[in-house]
């Protein structure tokens, strides 16, 4: 943590446990079968890029999911593309809390009005309030319209910030976005699937 004044997290796979296998076990259950080439970790199609920066509704996106389902209950869609999400681990909260009273903490993330949805629904209003009031400020993509790995994002949070990237240290799980954060002159870290920020901030205090 030497001469790192900001952090910038990722939320899904970072602070969030995801499951990136269950939608498509759950997808196949409603006949579609190429899910992971709609979307995945490292890509996904021009409909998951559209939802993710609120350039179409969640009923569309539903919809055109649907068009390639044997089922036209799009709540079951719905409970399909939301089983991705799991739980915030309440030691990553508790972490978070200590970071931020050290330095500057932001949440940038990917995501889409369903999950956030789901995920403010299951987490509980006031704990989810409570939860983003820890960090200076958060990001989520279908708020502001853009999205990693797109230099923009980085370049908005920056001016909006004032940020100096030489002492900011960007944690995400998905290299391609490890990529274009370093590219601009952030410190980075790729927290890998078996890693978590709970021993990666022991490990740097030590």
């Amino acid at each position: 943590m030497n001469n790192i004044d900001t952090l910038i997290f990722d939320f899904g796979g970072v602070i969030i446990n995801l499951d990136y296998t269950k939608p498509v076990d759950e997808f196949k259950k409603l006949g579609i079968f190429d899910s992971k080439k709609l979307y995945s970790k490292k890509e996904q199609t021009k409909l998951f890029d559209s939802l993710e920066c609120g350039q179409i509704s969640d009923e569309n996106f539903l919809n055109e999911i649907r068009k390639k389902s044997n089922t036209n209950n799009l709540e079951l869609i719905k409970k399909a593309w939301n089983s991705i999400l799991l739980n915030i681990p309440e030691e990553r909260v508790n972490l978070l809390k200590k970071l931020s009273s050290k330095c500057k903490i932001f949440l940038l993330s990917n995501t889409n009005s369903i999950h956030l949805n789901e995920i403010i629904s299951a987490y509980g209003e006031k704990k989810w309030r409570n939860f983003i009031s820890i960090f200076n400020d958060v990001y989520f993509s279908n708020q502001i319209g853009m999205r990693k790995p797109n230099e923009d994002i980085f370049f908005y949070i920056i001016k909006k910030n004032k940020l100096d990237v030489s002492k900011t240290l960007f944690i995400d799980d998905s290299p391609q976005h490890i990529k274009t954060a370093k590219k601009i002159g952030f410190k980075t870290y790729h927290l890998t699937d078996k890693e978590d920020i709970i021993s990666l901030f022991l490990e740097k205090a030590q």
